[in-house]
C-alpha cells in the first residue's frame, strides 16, 4: 500500500492494486471454501436454496475477470469495472447480494484514483448498505443482521482513525461474534468476503490464474471464470459507406462481442453489439466506415435499459426458465414466448436474462420462475430494466404451469401480473387443503 503524509491522520492511501488483490483474495477464499458452504446452507425457501457457495464462487469469477485485462489503475475505475461485471455475472440469490456488496463498495469509490482508509472504510458501509437493499423485506434474515453488524464494527474502526486492515479485522471480529450457534450460510458467506479481502490486500494470494483455460478448474469441479464472463456494455452505432458486408461485420464482432445484431439501412450499417470493452469495438469500426450516433449504456446500472428503444414483434411476452428440454416444450405449450435454459445448477446469470428480454421479441416481458433461488437474480434484472419487466413467482412447476396458462397477450402487463399470482395463491391453496385433506383420511 502506498504511503503519504497528509490527507487523513493515519497517511496510508489505498490504491486500484490494494483493491484489485482484495477481490482476488474474496475470490480466492470462496474458491476455499464454497463447498463447506454448501454443506452448511439449511432447508430454507428462499436465501439458501440451491448452492450458495457454488453461486458466490462463479458470481466472484465474472467480477475477477476485467482485473486480467484493466488498464485504469484507478481504484474507482477498478471498482466499477468489479461492480459491473458481479451484478451481470449475479447468479442465484447469494450471488446477488455479494454482488450488491461490490456495487456500494464502487458507489463509495467512484472518481477516486486512490482512497484514505475512512475513504474506503465509508464505501465499505456503502456495500453493507447496498447488500441490504437488496433484500428490504427480509430485514431479519442472518445474513442482514450480521451485515448490520458489521457495519457497526466497521465504522467504529473509520470513526477511530485505524489503517484499512485494523478496519477489516474489526469488521471479521464482529462477524465472527455475531455468528449464530447453528452457523448461518449467509454469514458465513459474509465472513468468508471480509477475510479474502483481507488476505489479498496483505498479499496472501493463492489461487490459480484466472485468465487460463477451462481444464485446471476443471479438474476441480469448478467452472472457469473465462465461461462466466460479463459484458456489461450495450455498444450501438451506424457505419456510413461500409467496407466490409454484414456477414463479415457480424463474424468479426461475435469473436469480441455477444448479443451482436448488423442491419443494413439503405446506405449506413446499424450496429449492436454487447462487450466488455466499448473501446475495442469502436477501435474496429473506424476501418470498416465512417462511425457516428454512437451510444453506450451500461447494462448493470438501475434502469440502464429502461430508455433503449427498439422495433418489437408485439408489446409484451412472458419469459421463464425451464430445467431441461422436456420442461421447457410443457412451458411452451401452455403459452410461455420465450425460454431460458435453467439447466446449469446455479441457474441463468442476470446478464443472460437481460440478454433474452433485451430481444426484439417484445417491447416488455413478465418474467417468471418456479424458484425462490433465481428470485434477486429476477429482481435484479428488473432494476437493470426498469418498467420493461415485472417478476412473477411460483414455488413449484406446477405453480409455474398455471402461472403461464393464466397469461393473455392481449392484456395488459399489470392485468396479466395480477392473474398470475393469483392463480399461483389458488393453486397454492388447493395443495394445502389436498395435504389437510390425506392427513385427515390417514
Amino acid at each position: 500500500m502506498a504511503d503519504t503524509i497528509d490527507n487523513d491522520n493515519t497517511g496510508e492511501m489505498i490504491t486500484g492494486s490494494d483493491y484489485k488483490r482484495m477481490v482476488l483474495g474474496a475470490y480466492g477464499e470462496f474458491l476455499n471454501e464454497f463447498e463447506n458452504i454448501n454443506v452448511v446452507k439449511e432447508s430454507s425457501a428462499f436465501f439458501y436454496s440451491g448452492k450458495p457457495g457454488s453461486d458466490v464462487l462463479r458470481t466472484m469469477g465474472a467480477a475477477v475477470i476485467p482485473l486480467t485485462e484493466a488498464v485504469n489503475e484507478s481504484i474507482g475505475g477498478l471498482a466499477r469495472r468489479v461492480a459491473d461485471a458481479s451484478v451481470l455475472g449475479a447468479r442465484g440469490n447469494a450471488g446477488v447480494i455479494v454482488s450488491q456488496i461490490l456495487r456500494g463498495l464502487a458507489k463509495g469509490l467512484i472518481g477516486k484514483y486512490t482512497a484514505t482508509s475512512q475513504e474506503f472504510g465509508k464505501a465499505f458501509q456503502y456495500g453493507i448498505l447496498y447488500a441490504q437493499k437488496a433484500v428490504p423485506e427480509e430485514k431479519n434474515r442472518p445474513i442482514i443482521v450480521a451485515s448490520k453488524v458489521v457495519a457497526k464494527g466497521a465504522h467504529d474502526a473509520v470513526k477511530s482513525g485505524k489503517h484499512i486492515s485494523d478496519i477489516l479485522l474489526a469488521a471479521i471480529k464482529a462477524s465472527s461474534e455475531n455468528n449464530s450457534t447453528h452457523k448461518d450460510c449467509g454469514e458465513q458467506i459474509l465472513q468468508v468476503f471480509l477475510e479474502g479481502c483481507l488476505k489479498g490486500l496483505q498479499g496472501d494470494l493463492n489461487l490459480p490464474p484466472i485468465d487460463v483455460g477451462k481444464k485446471m478448474y476443471e479438474a476441480r469441479g469448478i467452472v472457469s471464470p473465462i465461461h462466466d464472463k460479463a459484458r456489461p456494455y450495450c455498444v450501438s452505432f451506424l457505419v456510413a459507406n461500409p467496407k466490409l458486408s454484414v456477414p463479415l461485420i457480424e463474424k468479426e464482432l461475435q469473436e469480441i462481442g455477444n448479443f451482436v445484431v448488423v442491419e443494413r439501412r439503405f446506405k449506413t450499417i446499424f450496429i449492436h453489439v454487447h462487450s466488455e470493452h466499448p473501446g475495442t469495438i469502436l477501435e474496429r469500426a473506424v476501418a470498416w466506415g465512417h462511425v457516428g450516433e454512437i451510444h453506450i449504456n451500461i447494462m448493470a446500472e438501475p434502469h440502464a435499459m429502461a430508455m433503449v428503444q427498439q422495433a418489437c414483434i408485439m408489446p409484451q411476452a412472458l419469459l421463464t426458465v425451464a430445467e431441461n428440454d422436456e420442461w421447457a416444450q410443457k412451458l411452451q405449450e401452455a403459452g410461455a414466448m420465450v425460454i431460458i435454459d435453467g439447466s446449469d445448477p446455479s441457474g441463468p446469470s442476470v446478464e443472460e436474462i437481460v440478454n433474452a428480454a433485451h430481444s426484439d421479441i417484445a417491447n416488455k416481458y413478465i418474467l417468471l420462475t418456479d424458484s425462490e433461488h433465481l428470485r434477486l437474480v429476477m429482481h435484479q434484472v428488473k432494476r437493470i430494466m426498469g418498467d420493461r419487466v415485472s417478476v412473477v413467482v411460483a414455488n413449484n412447476n406446477e405453480e409455474q404451469i398455471y402461472a403461464v396458462r393464466a397469461f393473455f397477450p392481449e392484456l395488459s402487463m399489470e392485468e396479466n401480473v395480477a392473474q398470475m399470482r393469483e392463480a399461483i395463491r389458488r393453486m397454492s391453496q388447493d395443495r394445502k387443503k389436498n395435504i389437510l385433506q390425506e392427513d385427515k383420511d390417514n
